[in-house]
């Protein structure tokens, strides 16, 4: 880790005082890991290039493979704001950008009303009667924060096409108050399940990431980070019985969050290994959908699924090394 985290980590909080633009590469993938987000090269290197280049960042990929987590983990180790603009069918600007507290507006002018005063609109109009929604927030906000848009793919292509020009010079009108610009370049992060096609425009504008489901290695050195009370046996055979459920043909496959819940379940009941029976007893903390739990089941019972499983996806390297340790949490 570099020299000048030291000071910050010194501090006891494990805290970072630094510029987004400023970091190192090397930097952030410690400042990574240490942070317990396990990133392969290409994750630093797409998120390391978004803050150097002040550009937003779209991460695509299926439903629970860490891409919400980016956003999360850069505000902590940044140690500033995370302001979430979660996307949904219908949402306009008014939802995202601002709206007038008509209920405070209005008690205003019935007390006017009640003292014979006139009401005067342009206070009625007055920053003390706005109300800011996530990207005003972000564009006002005194330090850089880290702006989640989640799901960008829900939104109606018109929002999108706003989203774009706000992205584009991180300013905004508010006809009563004028043009208000960033005072920073906030920490874009956009995710996207791709449930629609995103228009070129918004991807141009974007340091563009794909995250697949980690391999069984990675998926090990999450539950390692994750749950590092887990026996290395467990973690490494959890991690290849998940592999290979996602090679099923389901309607959702289990997410990472999933995993770890499932890798918890089985240490509150005491497992030590993994077998069909244990796979057939505790199958709902991986699927939640009742035709994906049948079919699991169903191949479960029919015996031998485990030892498949084993076989069609490897046991890792060092998972020897990590049983003889008897546990990955040290």
């Amino acid at each position: 880790m570099e020299a000048h985290l030291a000071p910050a980590r010194a501090a006891g909080r494990g805290r970072v005082f630094l510029e987004p633009t400023e970091v190192s590469m090397e930097w952030l993938r410690a400042a990574l890991e240490q942070d317990g987000y396990v990133a392969d090269g290409d994750i630093v290197v797409a998120v390391y290039l978004a803050l150097r280049l002040e550009k937003p960042l779209l991460v695509e990929g299926a439903p629970g493979v860490g891409k919400t987590e980016i956003a999360k983990v850069l505000a902590r180790i940044f140690d500033t704001d995370l302001i979430r603009l979660q996307c949904y069918e219908g949402l306009d600007e008014n939802k995202a950008l601002y709206e007038w507290d008509y209920q405070k507006q209005l008690l205003r002018i019935q007390l006017l009303r009640e003292q014979g005063a006139v009401p005067d609109e342009s206070h009625l109009f007055s920053e003390e009667y706005l109300l800011e929604r996530p990207l005003l927030k972000a564009i006002r906000a005194p330090k850089r924060p880290v702006l989640l848009i989640d799901e960008v793919d829900k939104c109606d292509p018109e929002f999108e096409a706003f989203l774009f020009e706000v992205l584009s010079d991180f300013s905004v009108s508010v006809p009563e108050l004028g043009t208000m610009r960033a005072r920073q370049i906030p920490v874009v992060v956009l995710t996207s399940n791709n449930e629609r096609e995103l228009s070129d425009g918004l991807r141009r504008r974007c340091v563009y990431l794909f995250i697949e489901y980690p391999s069984v290695e990675k998926e090990l050195r999450i539950i390692r980070s994750r749950v590092p009370e887990a026996p290395a046996r467990l973690a490494a055979e959890v991690a290849r019985v998940v592999a290979f459920v996602r090679s099923m043909d389901l309607r959702k496959h289990p997410s990472i969050a999933e995993t770890l819940d499932w890798t918890r379940a089985l240490l509150a009941l005491g497992a030590t290994r993994v077998d069909d029976g244990l796979v057939g007893e505790t199958a709902s903390l991986l699927l939640k959908n009742r035709e994906d739990l049948a079919l699991l089941r169903k191949a479960v019972a029919a015996g031998g699924w485990v030892a498949e499983a084993f076989e069609r996806h490897p046991a890792p390297p060092d998972e020897a090394a990590g049983a003889g340790r008897g546990n990955s949490g040290g």
